[in-house]
């Protein structure tokens, strides 16, 4: 049986959720004086303008919704953000002096539009932006005069096909982007140079069907228009270096390194590339010198400095090249909140803190671990024990994306588990990103069968173990973990003691028909068709099809204005349960897919382990 919960006001977890996160960084490339942060330092996620020197935080958008991207201009002098509606990522680019003030409109006459990124080019002279609504994917350039006036968006690029990504070379005459046109329904993508003057296709690499490319930026230097990427080509990710006008490629010989390597940034005088190895979950840093084609190891602090999902490499996202022969970064490790720091660049060696974390109550570390899957497929994942004596009740944390992964990072919702004698296990299943090529592509055309897999070995392991208790193991995850929760609690009924998904999915084909048009083309990906091409394949994967088999109680914590799992197939499935006569809640809250504040994580938190906590007594 787990602890007695601690629901007063200074309990530790509670103390850990009211700490500000910082979800991104980023510093303006040609004033390195002035960046932006993404924090919640005001309960919900908003952008901040950033004194590198002092750490000073300045609010920049204070908006109702929350606002989890920004983009700052090379010379610092504008911000740039997706102005939308309650949270639902449908609006417009917006931009506002570094020093504060009235927001602009950028495109005021264009109809609202999913934001796929946003570059500034180096000369301060272009705008390129991806906007995604019915009218397809299209890229946008924006001409700036010399006190940055906005003249009328000009597009120069549409797709069917996703096409996103786009980032500007220095001077602003090449964008460049990722395209899945080549890749015949697949998520494979090439990688497209235009011209930013009239949109013609200036050059693209493509490595074949097997293989995905993902940009990271242009060279830094204004003659120079090389472009660092990423290619899939040999079955992980490694970085090479593409020049559109000549065609000339050099592929970065990484050596023995294992797992995944991924380009992260440029150093301002074009003479080495900041990389990241991506193995089993866990992270570590390298500088390529480009002059010898020298790999050096950083001895920077375990932890996690990259996110591959929430991050953007290229665009100064953590960790990049900062002033002062420093690499800079948000670091946060299990039991450590996030904080900017500066490394050393040439040994990664910690120099200094440029704004600290706030102090909270020790939390638990976790340590990763690895067990076979149904299949022999080694499954890698983060697993955190409380104090006292296994057996433990334990809690799944099924992170979503499905391409995203658990690395080792500060999760406050794990830290409040362990603190009332639960163990926590953050699982990278069958799709997560960083552990190659086939293993994430495995689930494409089959979603679910072998997550679930996974998760099932993983609760198999840990009770062969003697570290959980067999009857009372639960399901938590946000998104596409808030489905794998119902799809298990469906599947596999008899395994689990109760579920709490949080923004899911129940029947993708609903979603599909009430999603965003980015999030339409994202399922045709994973399914490998539309709901009207793969109508068998969709009710397969569903979570509803599965609601008479549920044995266990649910709890649903769903926002009422998401475009990434829409509310209305959520209700549905609610109904179809209190039909059946299952047990079930739904607690809705008014946002969109993310963005939670910090009193809504508490009080959900709350409601989740009183949640589990009455279905233990009641065993």
């Amino acid at each position: 049986m787990p602890l007695s919960l601690d629901l007063s006001d200074s309990a530790p977890w509670k103390q850990r959720f009211k700490a500000p996160r910082f979800l991104l960084a980023s510093m303006a490339r040609a004033n390195p004086a002035r960046g932006i942060v993404i924090g919640n330092q005001v309960n919900s996620y908003q952008v901040y303008a950033w004194e590198t020197a002092s750490g000073e935080l300045r609010l920049l958008t204070d908006r109702s919704a929350p606002t989890k991207y920004g983009w700052i201009s090379p010379d610092g002098r504008d911000v740039y953000f997706l102005a939308d509606r309650s949270g639902n990522e449908l609006g417009h680019l917006v931009r506002v002096p570094f020093e504060g003030g009235a927001f602009a409109d950028v495109t005021p006459d264009l109809p609202a539009y999913t934001l796929r990124g946003v570059s500034v080019s180096r000369n301060g002279k272009f705008v390129a932006f991806d906007a995604v609504n019915k009218e397809g994917f299209q890229l946008y350039v924006v001409h700036l005069g010399p006190q940055g006036e906005l003249s009328e968006p000009q597009l120069i690029f549409k797709s069917e096909k996703e096409a996103w990504g786009a980032i500007l070379s220095s001077a602003g005459t090449i964008a460049a982007m990722m395209s899945t046109a080549r890749a015949g329904g697949q998520r494979r993508r090439s990688l497209l140079a235009i011209d930013t003057d009239d949109g013609h296709l200036v050059n693209e690499v493509w490595d074949g069907p097997q293989a995905d490319i993902e940009i990271v930026a242009f060279a830094p230097l204004a003659d120079d228009q090389r472009i660092l990427a990423m290619t899939s080509r040999s079955g992980f990710k490694r970085p090479f270096l593409w020049n559109p006008a000549n065609d000339e490629r050099l592929d970065l010989d990484c050596g023995d390194l294992e797992g995944e390597v991924v380009p992260l940034d440029w150093s301002p005088d074009g003479a080495h590339i900041l990389l990241c190895q991506l193995q089993r979950g866990q992270q570590q840093l390298y500088t390529y010198r480009l002059a010898d084609r020298t790999l050096t190891r950083l001895s920077h602090p375990e932890g996690t400095f990259y996110d591959p999902l929430i991050g953007v490499p290229g665009e100064g996202e953590s960790p990049w090249f900062g002033s002062n022969e420093e690499v800079w970064g948000i670091w946060e490790d299990s039991a450590s909140p996030t904080r900017l720091i500066a490394l050393d660049a040439q040994t990664g060696a910690t120099t200094r803190v440029m704004i600290p974390a706030i102090d909270v109550p020790p939390g638990h570390a976790l340590r990763s671990i690895t067990f076979p899957s149904s299949d022999g497929q080694e499954v890698q994942a983060w697993l955190g024990l409380p104090d006292g004596q296994p057996p433990f009740p334990l809690v799944f944390d099924i992170h979503g994306g499905p391409h995203a992964v658990r690395t080792n990072y500060f999760r406050q919702t794990g830290q409040a588990w362990l603190d009332h004698g639960f163990a926590y296990c953050a699982l990278n299943y069958r799709g997560s990103m960083t552990f190659g090529r086939a293993f994430k592509e495995q689930i494409w055309g089959n979603i679910g069968h072998w997550e679930l897999e996974d998760l099932v070995a993983a609760r198999e392991y840990l009770v062969a173990q003697g570290l959980a208790h067999p009857r009372e193991v639960f399901l938590f995850g946000e998104s596409y973990g808030g489905y794998l929760t119902l799809f298990a609690l469906g599947k596999r009924p008899e395994l689990w003691a109760g579920g709490m998904p949080m923004v899911a999915i129940a029947d993708f084909a609903l979603a599909y028909e009430d999603a965003s048009d980015a999030l339409k083309s994202f399922f045709a990906g994973l399914f490998g068709g539309t709901p009207a091409q793969k109508p068998e394949q969709y009710a397969a994967s569903s979570p509803i099809t599965y609601a008479e088999n549920v044995r266990t109680p649910i709890l649903i914590i769903q926002g009422k204005h998401d475009t990434r799992t829409p509310p209305r197939q959520i209700e549905l499935y609610e109904a179809q349960m209190k039909a059946l006569g299952k047990a079930i809640e739904v607690e809705w809250f008014e946002a969109g897919h993310t963005g939670l504040t910090a009193e809504q994580w508490i009080h959900f938190q709350e409601r989740m382990m009183l949640f589990a906590q009455h279905i233990l007594q009641a065993q």
